[in-house]
């Protein structure tokens, strides 16, 4: 979809040029390709309704239309209907689609042909399909209090004691650094340069006296691109200076302005062939070497200290690798099976739970092969756990609590769980290793006679206290 959108805003050879560049940068492989994650379904929608908001509004063959001021010349047609629910499902993947939705909005009211849009039927039509794809979203959040919109909104980005960060300057730069190793920064920088370029340009076009319907078509064409992708890296990057921010979340701005990053590789390609290929190809192989250190890391501990596959001894000390956050799941489900103790207990419990959200993931992919049995979090940071269960089911049942070792040495942590169960006991402690090396260590506890629900920040049980 990317390729054909390229194709169709400028031609074939820079649909080839952007088809490359997304294959290789490495935030949009990962972030799209790699990762099982909403950006999947997001990117995919996000791709078609670039596509088609260009066959819309630069349609090949000329319409019966309006024609403006400056003798260009726009008629809405059913596929503003299409933009509608290909918007909504990018909204249904990730709350990214709304932004997506913002800038078609601007951009039709920004450039004057493109305003008769708002007096077309077809508009009706598609505020009607966006509003049925989002109808379970809305639904389900009109059942429980707008949980969803305000922790997006707003409650995701306070600290513990429910404050907002302060905006710092050197935070913002430092984040917007960040992300060029995160594009590589020989196709960051030259992707920011091309983008503030085309940006300025637009700007300095827009106050010219007159144009050719040509000079119009490419201004509105830029400005599209421009309108469907600068708002989403402008955000979050601003917002870098303010909060942790993710890498994946401005990635769909970049995956658009990749066209205009394409366009002008062709054009370096057609005066200094030989430079491009070598740009393209050392870049490449490269990212390449990196990827496989990477995962031969993350497998083995090439780079760890110490480690017996690590040559020279290895450089990163085995307690500050951040890599070791990444649990292997195929090791711990051995680990687990294994377990003499894991397994007696397994049959008698009615659900495990954990400290920390982002642990349910890792911890349900390895018992799942051996029970399927509910795996929660009892988190002041729950997400969707606080949703997915009713814990009244379980009120009188065994359950294991699985954590990790840091956790362990917080006796807070373990305090508060004391008054849900009659009594918590250490079961047994599984060693994770890589590299002949302790890399982690899970413990495991026993709680007994589940006796009360844990209190979420949020979600039914919150609700019941309220009341």
């Amino acid at each position: 979809l990317l390729y054909l959108a390229a194709r169709r805003l400028y031609n074939p050879a820079v649909g080839q040029m952007t088809l490359t560049l997304g294959t290789v940068i490495p935030l949009v492989v990962i972030s799209f390709g790699v990762l099982t994650s909403p950006d999947n379904g997001l990117i995919l929608f996000w791709s078609a309704t670039l596509l088609v908001a260009l066959v819309e509004f630069f349609p090949s063959a000329p319409r019966p239309s309006y024609r403006s001021g400056d003798g260009y010349s726009y008629t809405p047609t059913w596929r503003v209907a299409l933009l509608g629910l290909l918007v909504g499902l990018a909204c249904i993947s990730k709350y990214h689609g709304f932004v997506l939705g913002l800038g078609l909005v601007g951009f039709c009211l920004g450039c004057k042909p493109y305003r008769r849009v708002f007096h077309s039927p077809w508009l009706v039509v598609a505020v009607v399909g966006f509003a049925i794809t989002l109808f379970p979203l809305l639904y389900w959040n009109a059942q429980h209090d707008w949980i969803s919109f305000r922790f997006h909104l707003g409650m995701r980005f306070d600290n513990s004691e429910g404050e907002s960060s302060p905006f710092r300057v050197g935070q913002l730069v430092g984040y917007w650094l960040l992300s060029n190793v995160y594009l590589f920064p020989l196709f960051g920088f030259p992707l920011w340069w091309v983008t503030l370029r085309q940006s300025g340009r637009q700007l300095m076009a827009s106050r010219s006296p007159s144009w050719t319907r040509q000079e119009a078509q490419e201004y509105y064409q830029r400005a599209l691109v421009l309108w469907l992708s600068l708002p989403i890296v402008v955000l979050f990057t601003v917002l870098g200076g303010k909060q942790q921010i993710f890498p994946a979340w401005p990635a769909p701005g970049y995956w658009g302005l990749l066209m205009f990053l394409g366009a002008q590789a062709v054009l370096w390609q057609r005066h200094h062939p030989r430079r491009v290929h070598r740009w393209l190809w050392g870049s490449g192989l490269c990212l390449g070497l990196l990827s496989g250190l990477a995962l031969l890391h993350l497998q083995l501990g090439v780079l760890q200290q110490p480690s017996r596959y690590a040559p020279l001894g290895g450089l990163i000390p085995v307690e500050q690798d951040g890599s070791t956050e990444l649990i292997n799941t195929g090791q711990l489900y051995r680990r687990l099976a294994a377990d003499t103790e894991i397994q007696a207990a397994l049959p008698q419990v009615g659900f495990v739970f954990t400290n920390e959200y982002y642990l349910g993931g890792y911890l349900d992919m390895a018992l799942h092969p051996l029970r399927d049995i509910p795996v929660t979090a009892f988190s002041q940071d729950p997400r969707g756990f606080a949703f997915w269960f009713d814990q009244t089911e379980w009120l009188g049942q065994d359950a294991l609590y699985i954590t990790l070792e840091r956790f362990v040495e917080d006796d807070a942590i373990l305090a508060q769980y004391q008054p849900l169960f009659a009594v918590i006991e250490p079961l047994t402690t599984l060693d994770l290793h890589r590299g002949g090396e302790v890399t982690e260590t899970i413990h495991v506890f026993r709680a007994r006679r589940f006796r009360q629900p844990y209190v979420y920040p949020y979600g039914p049980t919150a609700e019941a206290i309220s009341d």
